[in-house]
């Protein structure tokens, strides 16, 4: 492996501080420029998408948190994260959205993300009625 290359471990832990600080100073460069995205309302390849994404979420929503629960490594090349986000939508009674999921992410041989696919535990019509609770 070349210093240009990333072990796993460096990775995970990369990832864990990156959720601690989401979505400011992202690690972008764990991400093949190419990396393909998915969740339930986007999918693209990039990682100057992945940026645009990050940014957008950063500019219009507030009280932003992203709670790790857990990461677990499936094969050397693949690990999956728990995770709950919270934020608050940009409307005037400012409702508080929590989002329940998990991801996983795949690493190229160079050791980049070169897939990361989110997933929610609740659909998005559950996260839509959030906006209208008190």
């Amino acid at each position: 492996m070349s210093n240009h290359e990333s072990s796993p471990l460096t990775v995970i832990d990369q990832v864990k501080a990156d959720y601690t600080r989401f979505p400011q100073a992202q690690s972008y460069h764990l991400y093949a420029k190419d990396v393909y995205f998915k969740d339930p309302m986007n999918e693209f390849h990039g990682v100057t998408r992945y940026r645009q994404m990050i940014g957008f979420i950063e500019q219009w929503f507030q009280h932003i948190e992203l709670e790790l629960h857990g990461i677990d490594p499936i094969k050397t090349d693949r690990f999956t994260t728990q995770w709950t986000l919270h934020f608050t939508a940009p409307l005037p009674w400012q409702p508080r959205i929590t989002i329940p999921g998990w991801s996983e992410l795949q690493l190229n041989d160079a050791g980049l993300i070169c897939s990361h696919i989110d997933y929610w535990n609740c659909s998005r019509w559950q996260v839509a009625l959030q906006l209208f609770q008190s």
